[in-house]
């Protein structure tokens, strides 16, 4: 097996977070993606409702500086309740 990592840094990186779909739930993820990547690019932020509108997945994809970086936003965004799953 390779010492080598699976990432190579920068990069990006898509991130999907999944959460009941109420109107606030794209502004309160892509807040909480900014507060550890706020160069976040707008244009880089996808949104889709499930088929029966009830839940809402917003896949952003940030410039990825290291794995610290990544492990912050990942337990930052699992920590929130409105946040049912990130993937």
């Amino acid at each position: 097996m390779s010492d080598e990592p699976l990432l190579q840094f920068p990069c990006d990186f898509p991130i999907k977070i999944m959460g009941v779909g109420d109107a606030g739930f794209q502004l309160l993820a892509v807040e909480l993606v900014r507060r550890h990547a706020p160069d976040l690019d707008e244009t880089r932020v996808r949104v889709r409702d499930s088929r029966a509108g009830r839940y809402r997945s917003v896949t952003v994809v940030v410039r990825a500086r290291d794995r610290a970086q990544l492990d912050a936003i990942y337990r930052e965004l699992s920590a929130h309740p409105r946040i049912a799953l990130v993937l």
